[in-house]
């Protein structure tokens, strides 16, 4: 491991711990040459996964890309950053223990919301209306109807 204050690769080991709930390893260093101490993280490699867009195309499955969006669609829902890390961590190990490498980006959609709507019902809107592309109104009421029938609480009634 190189050491980024000298570049130096001979450092020795003074602590590992697991991270990323048990998906890597972190490791405190320090340089051998000028006692800089620096951290890293070991993960075991993986095959990529490829999403197929909407309109075809092909791109690498990036999970900051996901966070991102999903960030964005659960600004002031009450989710923390944490439980947002937590969900991308839970689909990217859906999507590793597949068989397949490709994967639709509508499948990548159905699974997040899956997972939103057992945790805010706020976030599942807010995500909904984005990645099924909401034209009106109408797309909402049907949105909050079905998820009226799936949970069978009263609460969304008033809304249609």
């Amino acid at each position: 491991m190189q050491c980024p204050s000298c570049q130096n690769t001979d450092s020795r080991v003074l602590e590992s711990r697991a991270a990323d709930g048990g998906r890597s390893v972190r490791r405190r260093r320090e340089c051998l040459n000028c006692e800089v101490r620096f951290t890293t993280y070991e993960r075991v490699e993986t095959v990529p996964i490829t999403v197929v867009k909407r309109n075809g195309s092909r791109e690498i499955f990036s999970r900051s890309k996901l966070l991102h969006g999903l960030n964005r669609a659960c600004e002031k829902t009450g989710l923390s950053a944490t439980q947002l890390e937590t969900l991308v961590e839970d689909l990217e190990l859906k999507l590793q223990q597949r068989s397949g490498r490709e994967v639709s980006s509508t499948e990548i959609g159905e699974i997040v919301l899956s997972q939103l709507k057992d945790v805010s019902e706020v976030a599942y809107i807010r995500f909904a209306s984005v990645y099924r592309q909401f034209r009106g109104i109408d797309d909402f009421i049907s949105t909050l109807e079905t998820m009226n029938k799936d949970q069978g609480k009263g609460h969304l009634a008033a809304v249609g």
